[in-house]
């Protein structure tokens, strides 16, 4: 298929490889799908699902971009469904004897990025998003922000917003600058917004 521009957003589950390594399956197989399906009910942009992971569920968008700020409130949706979920489950599965490490081990990430050359490839039943920018999403997972939690959103995405103006502080967080050097790709240049004081 034609390559398009096209937004990919990833919420992805920090915690999750601790989780399932201390936690046994029957536990894990029902949180994790939890989770994630609150996450995708969350969806209010109308994100089309890619692929779901395991720990994570690539969404993407083409055709006009969102405003930056129905950008920031979908990503606060996802997380504060997330959490919302969480809790639900802790209650639910506080007896159980890995039930307690629920809401501690568990977190949300959010990646952001907008690539001018994605296609859409049809396999089987399924979409599978290929071009170099769906590789750097993913990386973009592996970053050097010293927090858990957060939105992720790189250079590339960043630039399509430039005729407006974005706030930088938003009560709640504000943009931080980094970047990270990447093999075969190069430094990537983003900016995060810490999610952790949406639930405290």
């Amino acid at each position: 298929m034609e390559a398009t521009p096209t937004l990919l957003c990833i919420p992805d589950i920090s915690g999750f490889t601790q989780f399932m390594s201390t936690t046994n399956i029957e536990l894990s197989a029902k949180v994790i799908p939890s989770l994630l399906n609150r996450v995708i009910y969350a969806n209010k942009l109308d994100l089309k699902v890619s692929e779901i992971e395991g720990d994570a569920i690539l969404f993407y968008k083409t055709g006009p971009l969102p405003t930056f700020a129905e950008l920031v409130y979908q990503c606060r949706l996802f997380y504060t469904e997330f959490y919302d979920q969480l809790k639900i489950l802790h209650k639910q599965y506080k007896n159980h004897n890995e039930g307690i490490n629920i809401p501690e081990i568990l977190g949300l990430k959010i990646v952001l990025h907008y690539g001018q050359e994605i296609s859409a490839v049809p396999i089987g039943k399924n979409i599978k998003l290929m071009g170099e920018d769906v590789i750097i999403a993913h990386r973009l997972l592996k970053n050097k922000i010293p927090i858990d939690e957060y939105i992720l959103l790189s250079e590339d995405l960043l630039s399509e917003f430039r005729d407006e103006t974005i706030d930088r502080n938003f009560g709640w967080g504000e943009l931080h600058d980094r970047e990270t050097k990447y093999k075969h790709i190069g430094e990537i240049n983003y900016s995060y917004i810490n999610l952790e004081p949406l639930v405290e």
